[in-house]
């Protein structure tokens, strides 16, 4: 499964992509959001860690809006999606 972070969640994570082992994604979004958040330890330009950037985020589970309770079973992508300026 491929993670691919948008605007301050690159910031935070450090990279715009990444491919977890489908062997090892977690069975809900939300498993998968709290295990990257303690992988990551970098922070935006402003001081946030990528959890309170997640707390702001719309993630899309291929290509669907999707809650923390999302199951990600056969899953091949989460795009994480923070509040962008301008609309």
């Amino acid at each position: 499964m491929e993670i691919h972070y948008f605007a301050a969640a690159r910031a935070a994570a450090g990279t715009d992509r990444e491919t977890v082992d489908p062997d090892r994604v977690p069975a809900t979004l939300g498993e998968l959001l709290d295990a990257r958040a303690a992988h990551h330890r970098g922070t935006t330009d402003a001081g946030m860690t990528l959890a309170e950037v997640f707390a702001r985020c719309t993630f899309l589970v291929d290509g669907r809006n999707s809650p923390r309770d999302t199951p990600l079973a056969g899953a091949q992508r989460v795009d994480v999606l923070p509040p962008f300026a301008g609309g």
